[in-house]
């Protein structure tokens, strides 16, 4: 089933530095709320014993999410500029597929601030990221 969300999708996976690597795909929306889903592969793992995905894969999975919710929302016509990203990790992440979902918690004209969590295949939260975002005005030419 295909949602209006898919080409905010498929531009950010065109242009977006690791859209592509992320590999989202749309679960669910409602106002000020999205949930997709990401995959995290064998090269954004660390490279010790235990297999775990490294840090900043897992923040910018988490600012890629809320940046498509805050681009989705304006029809394109913002493009979110991230500033001051807070991380906090509750549980390992491994290689795979996981369920990431955005919330806006306040918008202004010109500040947003956004709240993105990844789940575990057990339905547990794994990562917060919270942060603010500039409000770019744009008109971003769409994928049909």
């Amino acid at each position: 089933m295909s949602h209006e969300i898919d080409k905010y999708i498929l531009f950010h996976c065109k242009y977006g530095g690791t859209g592509k690597k992320f590999k989202f795909k749309f679960i669910d929306y409602k106002k000020n709320n999205l949930k997709l889903e990401g995959q995290f592969s064998d090269d954004m793992i660390n490279p010790g014993p235990d297999g775990f995905v490294q840090g900043g894969q897992i923040t910018s999975m988490l600012d890629d999410v809320t940046s498509i919710l805050l681009i989705f929302e304006s029809k394109g016509y913002i493009y979110p500029s991230s500033t001051n990203l807070h991380t906090v990790f509750h549980r390992p992440i491994t290689t795979g597929k996981y369920l990431c979902e955005a919330k806006i918690i306040s918008k202004g004209k010109n500040i947003a601030t956004i709240k993105g969590e990844i789940y575990n295949q057990s339905g547990k939260i794994a990562a917060t990221l919270i942060h603010n975002a500039f409000l770019i005005s744009t008109k971003l030419k769409l994928t049909k």
